[in-house]
């Protein structure tokens, strides 16, 4: 028994699920209503029905954000690839005869991913063939990105009037905000290629040793280029769904610091930003952790001039209780205190 409930603790998804129980109780002890979900002409609304649609944008970009990591890198130029895509697809239905055609939309969400598979490519172009470091190669499309919005966008800020694509962030499925289906779908694609093929195991096999599994007979190269692409395509659905939010195309404004976030969602949710090994369900937890964390924010009525300094407050709690020192710490404490009733038998004895 003991060694069952030490095997669990020692799971890397505890502590990340621990930490978002935490956040709804207190959440729900603050204010009852938290946990309410009301039904309005079939469609499900509430604060977690909120966090499951405002959530949307930032899963997808932790998703690729995850398979980037996992290969020892990381990818600062996600936010720019949001503006980019939002930009794109704002501005050919802003020029089209009909905005209000579904093969309007449609096409347009085409040409916004599949610029933002390019913006990707290039990445993994920059990172897996020419050699440049990770961080230098997506910064420097993180700081160009914005500008070429800015320009496809005329340096103004493109709206439009379109229900089909207002549907995308605003629209309701079987009860339910469609934006969380997208997430849904793309975290069952992501797993589902990681995790029931043979491309997780080699992803995580880069990731711990590049070298050793380039001479082992693994395309690194092909793998690194790959989590770039994804993530590139993973952050142009997120833009997306972040200008069908606002019906506007903000250069400046469209996924600004999301990287931050994405970063540290696939961090709380248990994986290295040393590479290998790598969770999705654990980024999917660290998600909901960081949207819920921003929704108590709101409710507490910090002020937005502080509330940076109050998530980072909390962050680094969260993350100190999930430190491997500290789980080791109250593993030994655990231990001492099943080990003290068993001393104190064998004394009296």
């Amino acid at each position: 028994m003991t060694s069952t409930l030490t095997g669990v603790f020692r799971h890397r998804l505890v502590w990340p699920v621990a930490a978002l129980a935490v956040l709804i109780v207190v959440n729900t002890i603050a204010r009852p209503s938290f946990i309410g979900i009301t039904v309005q002409n079939g469609q499900l609304y509430g604060p977690l029905i909120d966090i499951l649609r405002n959530s949307a944008p930032l899963m997808l970009v932790a998703l690729g954000m995850t398979l980037v990591i996992a290969t020892r890198g990381i990818d600062l130029s996600v936010g720019a690839i949001m503006a980019v895509s939002g930009a794109v697809a704002l501005t050919f239905i802003s020029s089209a005869p009909n905005p209000g055609s579904p093969a309007t939309v449609l096409t347009a969400i085409a040409l916004g991913v599949l610029v933002s598979l390019v913006l990707g490519l290039w990445n993994g172009f920059l990172v897996s063939v020419v050699g440049v470091q990770p961080i230098i190669a997506t910064l420097v499309l993180m700081l160009a990105g914005r500008g070429v919005a800015l320009l496809i966008t005329g340096g103004f800020i493109t709206t439009i009037n379109s229900d089909p694509y207002r549907f995308m962030a605003q629209g309701y499925l079987f009860g339910l905000p469609f934006a969380f289906y997208v997430s849904v779908l793309a975290i069952a694609v992501v797993a589902l290629l990681e995790r029931r093929t043979a491309l997780g195991v080699l992803t995580e096999a880069v990731g711990i040793n590049p070298e050793a599994s380039r001479l082992a007979g693994v395309r690194s190269r092909g793998i690194i280029w790959g989590a770039y692409a994804a993530s590139g395509v993973l952050a142009g659905l997120a833009g997306i769904l972040y200008s069908s939010n606002i019906m506007a195309a903000d250069a400046n404004a469209a996924g600004l610091y999301i990287e931050l976030d994405a970063i540290l969602a696939v961090v709380l949710g248990g994986t290295s930003l040393m590479g290998g090994k790598f969770t999705i369900a654990g980024t999917v937890v660290g998600v909901f952790t960081i949207q819920t964390l921003k929704s108590t924010i709101t409710f507490l009525g910090v002020p937005p001039a502080i509330s940076p300094l109050f998530l980072a407050i909390v962050v680094i709690i969260v993350v100190l209780v999930q430190s491997p020192r500290t789980r080791g710490g109250l593993a030994r404490l655990a231990a001492s205190a099943r080990r003290a009733p068993a001393t104190k038998m064998g004394a009296a004895s």
